[in-house]
Formats: structure tokens, sequence, C-alpha cells
């Protein structure tokens, strides 16, 4: 008797895990680089405070508008591209099923298999138009991400991160390496976490996004001292 064994997925067909990802990323990553930038002129608490909540606000809602831009087009492109097969579908039945039989018998399927399941196919327009999107375009006609949760969760997620580095000098830490030190081990976190969802190393992920925050920081503060010895 064989025992069948379940198994659970992650879901990643609602479009939030990437532009959560995305979003924190570049939350943590914009607000440390701005931080040092301005820092690197200046380190009056109450203008990097500023400097940094600006760059929250304006973040944030540059990520959800945009995310939510980004998803929407492509959804009315997939929608484009859906009513182009549908309309094959109707008026050429007989040759969207030649497509598929000779998609199928390149991967292996017996051509008369596969010549059953594409006439039967031919029955049934709307099960027709999943399985050839998901062999011709590559998506699930159904499962398309959500361009308000894309963008919601980009918003959210770009906000949190970039509130980490401002959290000592809110405290009222006039530290400006405090500020950079706690956005470092923000970034270090967030790296980990991603990578654990993928199955990577933790601390690859984690030293990953470090360095690459670390050198956002290290160009910002230069550009910000050379531009403050400049101005003063």
């Amino acid at each position: 008797m064989t025992t069948i064994v379940e198994h659970h997925h992650a879901d990643v067909s609602g479009g939030w895990l990437r532009a959560a990802t995305f979003g924190a990323m570049d939350g943590l990553v914009t607000n440390i680089a701005l931080i040092a930038g301005v820092g690197g002129a200046s380190t009056d608490r109450h203008l990097l405070v500023l400097t940094g909540m600006a760059g929250l606000v304006a973040g944030a809602i540059s990520m959800g508008i945009g995310e939510w831009t980004s998803v929407r087009t492509q959804n009315e492109q997939i929608a484009a591209e859906l009513d182009k097969e549908l309309y094959e579908l109707r008026v050429n039945p007989d040759g969207e099923a030649d497509e598929l039989v000779e998609t199928w018998t390149a991967r292996g399927l017996p051509p008369d298999l596969a010549r059953q399941v594409a006439e039967v196919l031919k029955a049934h327009p709307e099960q027709a138009l999943r399985v050839h999107a998901q062999e011709e375009l590559g998506v699930v006609p159904d499962e398309l991400a959500s361009p308000w949760t894309a963008a919601a969760s980009s918003f959210v997620c770009f906000a949190v991160g970039a509130v980490i580095p401002l959290l000592t000098l809110l405290l009222g830490y006039d530290d400006l390496w405090a500020a950079l030190a706690v956005g470092g081990l923000g970034l270090f976190a967030a790296g980990a976490i991603v990578s654990r969802l993928t199955a990577r190393p933790w601390w690859l992920g984690g030293l990953r996004q470090l360095l690459l925050g670390l050198l956002a920081a290290v160009l910002t503060y230069g550009v910000g001292a050379v531009i403050g010895v400049n101005v003063a």
C-alpha cells in the first residue's frame, strides 16, 4: 500500500512576499544611506531625525504607488494576452490543440496521450485557456498578484525598515554611529530572515545585506562629508 506524504508549500502567488521583502530592504538601505549622508555633513540630531522621517514618508508612499502601478500594469498586459489566447481558442481550436501536443511531446509525453488530453480540453474552453496561459505565458489566470496587496505590503514594510535606523535618534541619543549600527543589525536580521524563506544559509543572507548597506552608507557619508566641507 502506497503511503501519501503530505507537504505544504509557501504562498508565493499573492504578490506580497516580493513587495514586502523589497520594501523592507529598501527602507533600511534608504534611511541608513540618508542618515549617513547627512551625518557626514552635520551630526545635529534634529536634522538627522527630520531627514530620516522625510525619507520614511516619501519612500513609503513612493514604494506603495510604484508597486501598485507595476503589478496593475503587469496584470493588464496579461489580461490582454489572455484575450488574444481566448480568441484563438474560439476561431482556431484545432491549431491551438496542435500547439499543446507539440509542447507536451517535446517534454517527453507520449504523442497519443498528449493528443487525447488536448482533444478533451477543446470541449472545455476555460480549462484550455488556463492550460495555454500556463504553457505559453507562464501564468495562472486566477492566481495573479493583487496590486493592492503588493502596494500595502511595500508601504508598510518600507516604513518598518526605514524606522529602524532612527530608533536611537528618536530615543534621544545623538550618536550617529549608534544609529548606523542599529540599522546594520536590522539589515543583517532582514537578510537572515529572507534567507530562511529561501532555504539558504541565514548568516550568508544577513552578511550580504549588511555589506550592501555598508557600501551605501560609506558612499553617502563620503558625499555628505565633501559637500559639508565645501559649503562650510
